[in-house]
């Protein structure tokens, strides 16, 4: 509810609004089975119906035109909610730590854009549904109570009994309608990647047991949301059958009582419609109730994004110093879990403003751990890592990373043309830089044999591994960072672009700082420095041909690439 409330509360003059025009229109609605008592009155007396039925006619027509207003404001107040909701979770997936979204599967998160804030669409409007059913509700009784009590007595004992029914069985909807949004969370989640992973599946001959996995998790969602319906179900039956039932005990009662001449036929007539009339409040309150029981379970899920911790910064004026390192670390550690072995133990080491340092080790050795420290898509437990001299803790992420290009090992494109991914970082490129940066990475050529050229969808074309990641280096390479970090981002293409692209490589190592995590044999040997990372502890440090003197771990590594090594220089 507080987050149905929060999402509500920049709405309020709305719902006030709404508020109003409901109890105008209930007003109308209620005065008119007195206007009908007045018409039968009429008959018996003589006097002119015009007036009575004109009453009558002028009530119907302002409950109907207020009802169509109401309607036409809470709807757009209801799409303009789930727009919030969306936009609201789209920022904080934004703004949150890289840890709390890679942590979860792709697709359900996803659905905590689309599916769950769909739920509050009628959620939104219900609190106001709510209250006019409610005031309608009593003000129907307290009429009632004026025509005849014994038969407001009657329909209280039916009300009673209908409404003990509905707050057994209302609890239950919420709790099924959240299980099954977490079921088509992890369904979205499961197809996702599937779908990411589908030449591997069918050459894996895996299509029937995968897609039994995921079938089995739309079985749970549909399960789940059939729990609900039958739960909805119960409760409209009961509230209309126990509504209908008092009708029949009324019409009854009022008979006998009308036959032995303690209430008149006309107080009767409207009493009845009265009864007929609260089925609708009742029947606006179990709906609205409904919807707001599934807005409560879109919110419990929409309360877990809130939850997610988001990327923070206490920046403070210090300036930057003539003669530091680009990058400094300082003795940093970095742990994943309280209780987990230390990814990165006690690392220290500069990264000078020019020249190409690599940066090796086994798998697990702490290499990708290194890189989040440095793009700081994690903070280490203890240390401190200097940008310019400047301390990373009195810097914001944005201040960071603008000094800082990457490009991942996997190297994904971002959706869009291949103009809008390579300008994704530095949108003010001019042409020419775009031409030339396409020139480098050897995909001039690609470009201008597409139909669109630059302006060709990335989702539709024709592009090899390989030139998408050519495609994501130059997105990197068309700006000018202090420092380009690179995670092999030359592993999928040829020999001969991977020439040309060590050559990009070198001629921003002579303006700039770059740093690769290597896994290429020309990588190794091309670079003016090589850190040697072991067990998240800097091992050892110097050229290629250093280290092959004197590390032992580098030797492995080196003979694990295939590395010739040069006679005598392990000697």
């Amino acid at each position: 509810m507080q987050i149905l409330l929060r999402l509500l509360r920049p709405h309020l003059p709305v719902l006030a609004l709404g508020l109003v025009l409901g109890l105008i229109s209930n007003a109308a609605n209620l005065a008119a089975p007195l206007a009908t008592k007045r018409i039968i009155d009429t008959l018996g007396t003589g006097d002119a119906l015009a007036g009575p039925i004109t009453l009558l006619l002028v009530l119907v027509v302002i409950g109907a035109a207020i009802g169509l207003w109401q309607w036409i404001l809470m709807g757009t107040l209801a799409e303009q909610v789930v727009l919030d909701a969306r936009l609201s979770v789209i920022q904080r997936y934004f703004r949150a730590r890289l840890a709390e979204l890679t942590g979860r599967p792709t697709g359900e998160l996803v659905t905590r854009v689309t599916a769950d804030p769909g739920l509050l669409h009628q959620a939104s409007s219900s609190i106001v549904g709510l209250i006019n059913a409610s005031l309608a509700f009593v003000a129907t009784l307290v009429l009632m109570g004026t025509l005849d009590v014994v038969l407001l007595l009657c329909t209280l004992a039916a009300v009673a009994i209908v409404g003990l029914v509905m707050a057994l069985l209302l609890p239950t909807i919420s709790k099924s309608q959240k299980l099954a949004q977490d079921a088509v969370g992890e369904l979205g989640g499961e197809l996702e990647g599937t779908l990411r992973a589908m030449r591997t599946v069918k050459a894996s001959r895996a299509e029937e047991r995968q897609g039994g996995r995921i079938e089995a998790d739309a079985r749970r969602a549909a399960s789940y949301n059939i729990r609900a319906a039958r739960r909805a179900a119960w409760v409209w039956t009961v509230s209309w059958s126990g509504v209908s039932l008092a009708i029949i005990a009324v019409l009854g009662v009022g008979a006998w009582r009308a036959d032995a001449g303690l209430l008149e036929v006309s107080s009767l007539i409207a009493f009845l419609l009265y009864a007929f009339q609260l089925m609708g409040p009742i029947g606006e309150l179990t709906q609205n109730v409904t919807a707001l029981q599934s807005g409560i379970a879109a919110a419990r899920r929409i309360s877990e994004v809130y939850a997610m911790s988001s990327e923070t910064s206490d920046p403070r004026p210090s300036a930057a110093i003539a003669d530091a390192p680009v990058l400094a670390i300082e003795d940093v550690s970095l742990r994943y879990a309280e209780d987990a072995p230390p990814a990165l133990d006690g690392v220290s080491l500069t990264i000078p403003s020019r020249g190409h340092t690599a940066i090796v080790g086994p798998s697990g050795a702490g290499k990708t751990s290194l890189f989040s420290l440095l793009l700081r898509f994690l903070d280490p437990q203890s240390g401190q890592i200097y940008l310019h001299g400047r301390p990373y803790r009195d810097m914001t992420h944005s201040e960071i990373r603008a000094e800082l290009a990457y490009v991942e090992q996997e190297a994904p494109v971002v959706p869009g043309t291949i103009r809008d991914n390579l300008l994704f970082s530095h949108p003010d490129a001019t042409e020419e830089e775009v031409r030339s940066v396409l020139d480098r990475v050897h995909l001039t050529d690609k470009v201008a044999s597409l139909p669109d050229g630059l302006d060709t969808q990335l989702s539709g074309a024709e592009l090899s591994g390989g030139e998408r990641q050519r495609i994501a280096l130059a997105r990197a390479l068309v700006r000018t960072p202090a420092v380009l970090l690179l995670d092999e981002a030359t592993a999928q293409v040829d020999a001969l672009t991977e020439a040309a692209l060590q050559n990009s490589v070198r001629e921003r190592a002579s303006t700039a700082a770059v740093v690769t995590i290597a896994h290429r044999l020309s990588t190794v040997v091309e670079a003016d420095r090589i850190i040697v990372l072991d067990h998240g502890r800097v091992r050892a440090v110097g050229t290629h041909e250093s280290l092959l003197a004197s590390d032992d771990l580098y030797r492995g590594l080196v003979e694990a690439l295939r590395i010739a090594v040069p006679s005598g220089a392990a000697a």
